[in-house]
């Protein structure tokens, strides 16, 4: 009997060394234990006996094995690494083993790999970093406890995408630590190591309670792409409860709310300028704004959308925010800015002291630019000329608004607004003039700062925003 001790639980290098050997040797499987001895190198209980002429010293396997192989090693199946050798063993007499998808063993063993995959991306969409206090330079943390050992496997992903935050992961079975320049796994770690809750999971909370639409909540989809056993890890896991008790009744709210109709003096005034094929006589007033965008075919966007999309505020508001377009939410209600990125927008104005309602917000473009993709519609960005095409409503809303302030909330807004390509990063925190005397300024969408996957990155960009939308009030002021 073969006693084959590998350095860790994930040892694929030396559970592939000593398969090779016992492969090359003739050991069959039942001849074969193998177990984990930590820290230790690869050893075994006595040599291995020579390798007899008949079976040759090479052999190959597919690919597809290797890559089966390296993944499964990652599974908490004790019995892994003798599965995995029982498969090698079979291939020597079935070569095309790996292409019969209906034998047991392959399957098996495909089943576990599907496992420890969908393990990765579980990791990769429920880890949550918090800041650690009194840490120089800034350091965050996360606790996760994976249903298989995906740590190594998955560490790409985040050094990747978090490269220039300093960041540690702790799960049961190991520790990444990345201080940005290099990676190193520890041993496992307990979950009272993790720091407590940090004044980001307010940003989490936020967005999922935004993005929460109980007209399409589906309970047992949601929970077989969240798993309750995930819950505990994840601030905004506390909504969940109340957001599922409140969706039926919010749902009836929403079918109950009617967009709001212009007059019938708008709405004749806004048909005899489309009768007449242009939209040559501006706008008297707002109202008419409004009745005009519903039947706007200045570009094609009308024809995807639900309605149009103009703005609302302030009739003579001194400060104007312009965003892009609307969103999904927007071209359903009618309104700017109730999504998500709306919600966000109304806590940066609580907290940079600016009262929305005393400020007039509009878009760039009124008509929602997508493309379905299933049951969903993905944002597109407006092109030049369909910004081009929507500026004559922004410039009747200026007219008619009057702001003393215009702040153009993302690139797509400031070439509205400029009339130029503006880079945002660039241009925020500045007053710029306008033609017409008034004052310009350019800042972020606040979608961006729910796209921002760094959280130290997000941070900063949400300071900065509160910082310009309080600089743009008092100019206005």
């Amino acid at each position: 009997m073969q006693v084959i001790r590998l350095a860790s639980e994930t040892d694929f290098a030396g559970w592939r060394a000593a398969a090779r050997r016992l492969r090359r040797a003739g050991t069959p499987p039942e001849a074969v234990v193998w177990m984990v001895t930590p820290d230790e190198v690869l050893m075994d209980d006595g040599p291995l006996p020579a390798v007899p002429t008949s079976t040759g010293g090479h052999f190959a396997v597919p690919r597809d094995f290797l890559e089966l192989a390296e993944t499964v090693v990652c599974h908490r199946s004790p019995e892994r690494f003798a599965r995995l050798y029982r498969l090698l063993w079979r291939m020597a007499s079935e070569p095309n083993l790996m292409k019969i998808v209906t034998d047991p063993e392959v399957a098996g063993l495909t089943d576990m790999a599907k496992a420890v995959s969908r393990a990765s991306h579980k990791m990769k969409a429920f880890v949550r970093f918090r800041k650690l206090e009194g840490e120089t330079p800034e350091t965050y943390a996360a606790w996760f406890e994976p249903p298989h050992r995906v740590l190594e496997r998955t560490a790409p992903f985040f050094i990747e995408r978090f490269a220039n935050m300093r960041f540690s992961i702790l799960t049961p079975d190991a520790t990444l630590l990345w201080d940005t320049r290099a990676a190193r796994f520890g041993p496992g770690a307990r979950a009272s190591d993790a720091p407590a809750d940090d004044v980001l999971e307010d940003f989490w909370r936020t967005y999922y309670a935004s993005t929460f639409n109980p007209a399409r909540l589906k309970v047992a989809a949601m929970t077989r792409e969240m798993p309750r056993a995930y819950w505990r890890n994840l601030p905004e896991a506390s909504l969940i409860p109340d957001l599922i008790a409140s969706a039926s009744a919010r749902t009836a709210q929403m079918v109950e709310q009617a967009a709001t109709q212009p007059s019938a003096r708008a709405r004749k005034a806004a048909a005899k300028l489309s009768r007449d094929g242009s939209f040559d006589d501006v706008p008297r007033d707002l109202e008419e704004v409004v009745a005009g965008v519903q039947i706007c075919r200045r570009c094609d966007l009308w024809r995807d959308a639900t309605q149009g999309v103009p703005g609302e505020g302030a009739v003579r508001a001194a400060l104007m925010f312009v965003g892009e377009q609307p969103g999904d939410q927007e071209d359903l209600a009618g309104k700017p800015f109730v999504g998500p990125a709306g919600v966000l927008f109304n806590q940066a104005l609580e907290k940079a002291g600016v009262p929305r309602e005393r400020t007039y917000v509009t878009n760039a473009v009124k008509h929602f630019k997508h493309e379905p993709r299933g049951k969903r519609r993905i944002h597109q960005t407006p092109t030049a000329g369909e910004v081009r095409a929507c500026r004559w409503w922004l410039d009747a809303e200026r007219r008619l608004v009057r702001p003393r302030v215009i702040v153009a909330l993302g690139a797509t807004a400031a070439l509205a607004v400029f009339g130029k390509p503006m880079p945002v990063a660039a241009s925020r925190g500045q007053a710029l003039p306008l033609p017409d005397q008034v004052q310009g300024m350019v800042t972020y969408h606040p979608s961006y700062l729910l796209r921002v996957p760094d959280e130290a990155t997000k941070a900063q960009a949400w300071k900065a925003f509160v910082a310009d939308l309080g600089m743009a009030w008092k100019l206005a002021g």
